[in-house]
């Protein structure tokens, strides 16, 4: 049952003035009737372990995690849950009731759901995945892909040591391959993930050319500004079905509203269309 205390919840990191997760919860928090508040809390690098301890004190519920702050959170908890130790990262606190922290990380969660949003037939064993990336969204992507029961997932980065090193800690059914190989691995997909920051607003594109990917392959971005990057409008335009960041968003944030405030939150149209005004 959700408390009828006043409840606070807020995202930490630096800087968070560009995050779409204030308009998000305190959407659900009118939607629900619930008193409280979800605020910023801009918390500079160094200043990580003074703040976390306020948490408590001010009688916040939890926060989100953001970045630069993802992985040394890992290092100030009390508790993290054995999913976002695997992934090696946070980006949910939830306060216990004793005043200690547990850390958790439900960006998989987010972009599995993301994509039965958008198909709600898919299945990750239905043919190869590449996925683009091997910085911190892509552990959360690959490791949810594996867990999904993926059989090949093919991971390719630019600076091929960080593929190399998150192919040998996942072990099968990850693969680290040449960035020079990033359009041959494309022949025969049924999942194209692009977990870069290429095509980002204010980013160069992607460069990548889709001629070998099969027309009927989901073609997935996880960024959400612009909601339709250079590789998802290439992919659209190709006759790929293509499913953006935004879903990821709406959809990890559901878990820690309800860890805080005691309610699974829905994502509605007019939800939905709140938060993409904001973009």
């Amino acid at each position: 049952m959700s408390s009828p205390t006043f409840g606070l919840a807020g995202i930490m990191g630096w800087p968070v003035a560009h995050s779409r997760s204030p308009k998000l919860h305190n959407y659900w928090l009118e939607m629900y009737g619930l008193p409280g508040a979800y605020v910023q809390l801009p918390v500079a690098p160094g200043q990580l372990d003074l703040a976390l301890p306020g948490l408590a004190a001010l009688g916040f519920r939890g926060c989100n995690i953001t970045l630069p702050h993802k992985v040394d959170t890992l290092k100030l908890v009390h508790e993290v849950d054995a999913n976002a130790k695997r992934m090696g990262a946070l980006n949910t606190l939830v306060v216990q009731p004793d005043g200690s922290l547990k850390g958790f990380n439900n960006d998989g969660f987010g972009y599995i759901q993301s994509l039965l949003d958008a198909q709600p037939d898919w299945r990750a064993d239905s043919g190869p995945i590449t996925v683009l990336g091997a910085g911190g969204a892509a552990r959360a992507v690959v490791l949810s892909l594996a867990d999904r029961g993926a059989k090949e997932i093919r991971l390719l980065n630019r600076t091929p040591e960080k593929a190399q090193a998150l192919a040998a800690e996942f072990g099968a059914p990850v693969k680290a391959l040449p960035w020079s190989q990033r359009h041959a691995a494309l022949a025969d997909v049924a999942l194209l993930v692009n977990t870069t920051s290429q095509g980002m607003h204010g980013n160069p594109a992607l460069e990548l050319t889709l001629d070998a990917l099969p027309r009927h392959a989901l073609v997935s971005d996880v960024i959400y500004v612009p909601l339709e990057t250079p590789l998802l409008a290439a992919a659209r335009l190709r006759g790929n079905p293509t499913v953006n960041g935004l879903g990821m968003l709406l959809n990890q944030a559901r878990p820690a509203f309800h860890a805080w405030f005691g309610v699974m939150p829905e994502i509605t149209p007019e939800l939905r269309r709140a938060v993409e005004a904001t973009l």
